[in-house]
């Protein structure tokens, strides 16, 4: 390194900062908060067990005593057969007995070209990397084989995973050391993120491998050529020195949750993205401070790589060149965008849909379908006080006809939670005589709605929507239609800050909430409850029979999965301190009958892990999982865990596979 070279400080929590300071009310100063003292469900089967599926659902109109929403009962499924497991710190998988764990596809698995072997030592190149599994797994989905026909396979399909981000203290063998930083370093990390597709076949013996030389095998990097799509395609603000028209970029970063398409398609969700950039202009664009781009450095320094290149000074985007065509002040803009990719076409182009709005974007989940009707998607922002939106098309739904296109043209809305368990979808549209409005009366402007998608979280600050405790994965039933979100945890909430929906002050330990839309998926109002707070043994939901114990104490829910039986998987995301300190062990996953509310812990990860991403083979009897950085807080010359390989070795982010020893279905 040269005299100018300095030691790097990287932050490697994964969560963005808190950039929303807006004067957007919470609920509790619009009005009381009442949460503590009355049911959100009235009537006859309120204040037991009663919610959204299983038995009649009442919701709350302005008026409490008023039913305002009927759900049809729902048969609880006959599983939950197992035993829960104990919470725990072993440096391993643990699941139920009469159930197998096996790693599978750890960081660093050939997968591509020439198939370069995974170094214990993680002195893999750059090109490498570009060829192997990448790091830090997270959202996944299983595409059966015959996905684009029947669907039925359960013993052949493209496992398609996130890779979120990178450890810098272990993704090289000593670490991220210095800046400016090596080019091949560089590239390397840079090859880490984004997604793997693998062609994966369940042996004679049930185990799985990989497909070698399969031509569905596939990387897409933090440098893979990208279309934008809809709105904000062509727009000026999107125009850069490598796409001076404003159709492309390169590259899909920080990818965590996910979603898929009934088209046959994979969703992949750009969450914590701002913080790769930095901007040193004096005056940064609402479109980089309201999402925190860096005025010092980028996450991980690319933006000083030598010797330089135009993949890594698009890091910088700082106002360096005449105008927009020859420099990369725009290229944040690129990014938080919710990326389709095909995993059945290899040469395909992946498309940033920029109808579903631009934001941390977590995951991204379909409503239960209606042909004929329009497809309706959700997708939270996680980042404190953030929001959940919806996105609902234009076009109608079709089996036959549908397509991406579905998503380049609709209204995205964000929610608001109202403290008498209603709640409604605002518009977040340029055209909306409200929303105009609203804008307004804040002297905001918004010259098309390309603008408006671009600024997604400014247009729902001024929309009046509620803030939410980090905002994470959704889920929704299989049959009823009710949708499911995580609020991860909050510990800046003040007490004067609760509201109904985000009822707790210093949230340390998350919520999970749930709502049921009014009339059709589509509808603009809706009506909720919260399902479960989190919590160490002890802690009860008011309104519901639900009291946490040993079997399901929890922290910090964060993955969010319904089963096609109906049952609803919830993994956690508790910080390394949280963990270690707690009283909740390592992270985990646990299962829950929602009719019921019965839930267990199925799952605990190993030391340091983060439990994220499932999903399943048609026949539900073969569950994947992904477990992303063991070992996170090691060192390049200690680390703190050794899982998956054991012994001595660097802890690699990896999937699980689990299968019940007697063959049957996961969860029985």
């Amino acid at each position: 390194m040269s005299d100018q070279s300095k030691h790097v400080s990287i932050d490697n929590s994964g969560v963005d900062p808190q950039t929303n300071f807006s004067l957007n009310p919470t609920f509790a100063a619009i009005v009381d908060s009442r949460m503590a003292r009355r049911n959100f469900l009235k009537g006859s089967v309120g204040a037991a067990v009663a919610a959204f599926i299983g038995g009649s659902l009442v919701g709350c109109s302005s008026d409490d005593d008023e039913p305002v929403a009927v759900v049809p009962p729902v048969t609880a499924a006959p599983l939950l057969g197992f035993t829960a497991i104990a919470a725990g710190r072993s440096d391993s998988i643990v699941v139920p007995e009469g159930y197998t764990a096996r790693a599978f596809l750890p960081w660093g698995t050939p997968l591509t070209g020439s198939y370069p072997a995974f170094l214990a030592d993680a002195s893999n190149t750059g090109e490498d990397q570009e060829q192997q599994v990448g790091m830090h797994h997270d959202g996944m989905h299983f595409f059966p084989i015959d996905a684009r026909s029947n669907g039925e396979s359960s013993t052949e399909g493209l496992l398609v995973f996130n890779h979120e981000y990178i450890d810098n203290n272990l993704v090289h063998t000593n670490g991220i050391e210095t800046v400016p930083r090596i080019a091949d370093e560089a590239r390397k990390e840079i090859a880490a993120h984004g997604v793997s597709v693998a062609h994966i076949q369940q042996q004679a013996d049930s185990s799985w491998a990989l497909v070698n030389n399969s031509p569905f095998n596939r990387r897409i990097t933090g440098a893979t050529p990208m279309e934008l799509a809809g709105p904000v395609r062509g727009s000026a603000n999107v125009v850069t020195k490598y796409s001076p028209d404003g159709s492309r970029t390169r590259g899909t970063l920080n990818n965590c949750g996910n979603g898929y398409t009934p088209w046959g398609t994979y969703l992949t969700c750009e969450e914590n993205w701002a913080g790769y950039f930095v901007n040193t202009d004096a005056d940064k664009p609402r479109e980089h401070s309201r999402y925190g781009v860096s005025g010092s450095n980028g996450r991980y320094f690319w933006e000083t790589a030598t010797p330089t290149a135009d993949q890594y000074q698009r890091f910088n985007a700082s106002k360096v060149g005449a105008d927009a065509t020859e420099d990369y002040r725009n290229e944040p803009n690129t990014f938080g965008w919710i990326v389709e990719i095909d995993p059945f076409n290899p040469d395909s182009v992946p498309q940033k849909r920029t109808a579903l709005g631009r934001f941390g974007h977590e995951g991204i989940i379909f409503g239960k379908l209606e042909e004929g009707k329009p497809v309706v998607l959700y997708s939270g922002d996680d980042s404190r006080y953030e929001y959940i939106y919806k996105f609902v098309s234009s076009a109608p739904y079709y089996k036959t006809t549908a397509g991406g296109h579905l998503l380049n043209d609709g209204t995205l809305y964000v929610a608001r939670f109202n403290d008498d368990g209603s709640g409604e979808w605002l518009p977040l549209d340029i055209n909306n005589t409200d929303f105009a409005t609203k804008a307004a009366e804040a002297g905001v402007n918004f010259n098309d709605q390309a603008d408006v998608l671009l600024n997604t979280r400014l247009a729902a600050d001024i929309s009046g929507a509620t803030k939410m405790d980090r905002p994470e994965w959704g889920a929704v039933h299989p049959e009823t239609g009710e949708v499911y979100f995580t609020l991860t945890n909050n510990s800046r909430r003040t007490e004067e800050q609760t509201d109904a929906a985000n009822p707790r002050a210093a949230n340390v330990t998350g919520h999970i909430i749930r709502w049921n839309e009014r009339d059709t998926q589509a509808a603009t109002t809706f009506d909720w409850d919260i399902f479960l707070l989190a919590g160490d043994v002890g802690t009860a939901t008011p309104g519901t029979e639900l009291t946490l114990t040993a079997d399901n104490h929890l922290a910090s829910p964060d993955g969010l999965w319904f089963d096609k039986n109906g049952l609803l998987w919830i993994q956690t995301d508790m910080s390394g301190s949280q963990q270690g300190e707690g009283p909740y062990g390592n992270n985990q996953m646990l299962v829950a009958d929602p009719v019921t509310r019965n839930i267990k812990r199925f799952l605990v990860g190993p030391t340091d892990c983060e439990v994220t991403g499932i999903s399943a083979t048609p026949d539900m009897k073969t569950l994947f999982v992904n477990i992303q950085h063991p070992g996170d807080r090691s060192k390049p010359d200690n680390f703190t865990s050794h899982w998956p390989d054991g012994g001595n070795s660097r802890p690699r982010s990896a999937t699980v596979i689990v299968t019940k020893d007697d063959g049957g279905v996961i969860g029985s």
